[in-house]
């Protein structure tokens, strides 16, 4: 049954992000044509702020999973029911929040950030982006996080898949018909509300779950330690775009979003193979099956990298390639990247090489003895970033990045291996190693063939 879930979750997973794939590129391609890259640029970067708002989330979503593995397993309703209106007075608590932190942006975000746009303007986009994320912690993130260890993933990809592709269609008529930047955007935002009412409405119908009545005190332990994770973790990620903002102005965002475009859609394409893998290894955590885990961990491991490796090389041939395809008669910035795209790749790569061990470790629940090296993480990523960025720009905040990742990684993977699957640590550098050798010999052979292709055109 695990497997079935598991093999579920990941196909509707993957659908869901070619569909993103399709969007992501369709999308920006239009607001960059039509609007221009100060625009595209202003959108990136208020949305990386709006997205600080998941600090107050601190890693209690992934907590909440860990806490709900077992009552599921002992199919005790009124624990999970304490659980989610734990879970759900929290967030709503972060909505409110949320109003108040948009308040700030809003008057902060005009003065400190130079644009060529009014700050009624400026306000609105934040006013506007903001809704559907306040819609998400108000009504469905609580539900989103059950059906996530219910391992039930698969019902939250069939919903945004159809969210996608109606914003999408929707968004390519406003566009045609010349409607302003700002209704484009407040109607993709109002598409994107329906996510968490349905996740929601879902949850109630189909397990009987009512919150009414219950009073929602449950101790959640290691919910400090999540916070801690999740702060280092959304600080780190929002990194990059923060500090260009910042050094370098709303353009140079707008080129790292669309090499970002790129990336994040591989990301996701390899993050389709290990959806809902959390929820399967938690279930067998919570059942102690030392052995089985180990097994399916070794399979899943062996599988994962061959994927990894193969698009993560085909991505480092063809990204430059595509940019210019994707950016052709957009003249206000240069698009082409050479370093910057060599290293936003790479960084790819060690983020990538990662996930399987975090997933571990969050669904054992270890959060409190992986937190000192997550802020590790962050501190190496923001003053290396900070440092380089004034000189070498993209290219010196991806360098940050990339240092940061690895350090952080081997950490991940050195924990996972010795306390949780209980084995050296040399198997997994053997695995990531053959990983690297994979990547260099398909980037060869693709190098090869489109050389073949070239020459004979």
């Amino acid at each position: 049954m695990r497997t079935k879930k598991a093999l579920k979750n990941t196909l509707t997973s993957f659908i869901l992000e070619i569909v993103t794939i399709l969007c992501g590129f369709i999308l920006p391609k239009l607001l960059l044509k039509k609007y221009g890259s100060e625009v595209n640029g202003l959108i990136a970067s208020i949305t990386t702020l709006v997205g600080y708002i998941s600090l107050l989330q601190a890693g209690f979503g992934p907590v909440i999973k860990a806490e709900l593995y077992k009552p599921i397993v002992e199919k005790d309703k009124e624990k999970i029911k304490n659980i989610l209106k734990t879970a759900e007075n929290f967030f709503r608590g972060i909505s409110y929040i949320l109003i108040g932190y948009v308040i700030l942006l809003c008057i902060f975000y005009p003065i400190v950030v130079n644009t060529s746009f009014d700050n009624s303007f400026v306000v609105l986009m934040i006013v506007i982006i903001s809704i559907s994320t306040f819609a998400e912690y108000f009504f469905g993130i609580t539900y989103m996080t059950y059906l996530q260890s219910e391992q039930k993933n698969y019902v939250i990809s069939i919903i945004q898949i159809i969210l996608k592709l109606m914003n999408l269609v929707i968004l390519y008529f406003l566009i045609k018909m010349d409607f302003s930047i700002l209704w484009v955007k407040l109607v993709s935002s109002l598409i994107f509300i329906l996510k968490p009412i349905i996740q929601n409405i879902y949850v109630k119908k189909h397990f009987n779950i009512s919150l009414k009545n219950v009073e929602g005190k449950v101790k959640i332990k290691n919910r400090w330690a999540g916070l801690s994770q999740h702060v280092a973790w959304t600080l780190s990620t929002g990194v990059d775009s923060t500090v260009l903002t910042v050094l370098k102005g709303v353009r140079e965002v707008s080129v790292y979003s669309v090499y970002h475009l790129v990336t994040s859609g591989i990301r996701g394409l390899i993050g389709s193979f290990y959806t809902g893998i959390d929820a399967m290894f938690g279930n067998m955590i919570a059942k102690k099956e030392q052995e089985g885990l180990n097994k399916k961990f070794s399979i899943y491991e062996n599988v994962y990298f061959l994927i990894t490796s193969i698009m993560c090389a085909s991505t480092m041939v063809l990204i430059l390639p595509f940019i210019k395809v994707y950016t052709r008669n957009i003249t206000d910035i240069n698009y082409i990247r050479y370093g910057f795209a060599i290293s936003i790749v790479i960084a790819e790569i060690m983020y990538t090489i990662r996930k399987p061990y975090t997933s571990l470790v969050y669904a054992a629940g270890k959060f409190k003895e992986t937190q000192i090296w997550a802020w590790v993480e962050v501190i190496v990523n923001l003053v290396l970033s900070v440092l380089l960025a004034k000189k070498y720009g993209l290219l010196g905040v991806t360098i940050g990045t990339i240092i940061s990742l690895a350090i952080r990684t081997f950490e991940l993977i050195y924990y996972s291996s010795k306390y949780i699957l209980k084995r050296s640590i040399n198997r997994t550098l053997k695995v990531i190693l053959l990983n690297f050798i994979i990547i260099f010999i398909s980037e060869l052979i693709i190098l090869i063939v489109i050389h073949i292709i070239a020459a004979s055109a």
